[in-house]
């Protein structure tokens, strides 16, 4: 079975889009618009996002009206995105929609990625529901130079820093790249 990463780039100080749920901010870092493939998850079989990250990917590449431009990103993998509303599937892409708690859809998402990872793409809240549900392993940042004044934000859970252990801090172009397992909660007694 693979591993379950949130994998993702943020702002200094905690911020993963604006407040305007813009990433300009991400694309105007030098290596921002088109990310080394250090800093992407080479492994992924499938990838997650909640339905802000979904409709926003739609938007900004103008998707429904240019499909191919899915393959771009997400490739051949299967996407699960989670919502409550009927959204829009550009032709050709494996969308399968989902909504109720990540561990009612988790049976599906890792079947669907047999033993290969399932990247959270976004949102920070999406993440944090995996968390809550014991299902995220690793943490994986891109720090950007850029500090912001609100937004969405990174992990929006208190987490202690017993939960999380760094296994790699690197520089990769302008961006701090900082890779974390994320361990169960100690037994209480």
């Amino acid at each position: 079975m693979g591993r379950i990463i949130f994998d993702t780039a943020a702002t200094i100080n905690g911020w993963i889009a604006d407040e305007n749920d813009s990433l300009a901010w991400l694309f105007a870092v030098p290596g921002g618009e088109v990310p080394d493939s250090e800093l992407l998850p080479t492994d992924a079989a499938v990838m997650v996002e909640g339905s802000t990250t979904y409709e926003w990917v739609l938007r900004e590449g103008d998707i429904l009206a240019h499909p191919e431009k899915w393959q771009e990103f997400h490739g051949t993998r299967p996407t699960f995105a989670f919502t409550h509303r009927e959204l829009p599937v550009p032709k050709g892409a494996d969308i399968r929609f989902v909504s109720g708690p990540v561990s009612e859809a988790l049976p599906a998402i890792r079947e669907a990625a047999g033993d290969g990872d399932i990247w959270v793409v976004g949102g920070g809240e999406l993440a944090g529901q995996f968390f809550d549900a014991g299902a995220l392993d690793e943490l994986a940042l891109s720090i950007a130079p850029v500090a912001l004044t609100g937004g969405a934000p990174l992990f929006p859970r208190r987490v202690e820093s017993d939960r999380l252990h760094l296994e790699s801090a690197s520089a990769v172009g302008q961006f701090a790249r900082l890779r974390y397992t994320v361990h169960p909660p100690m037994s209480e007694g």
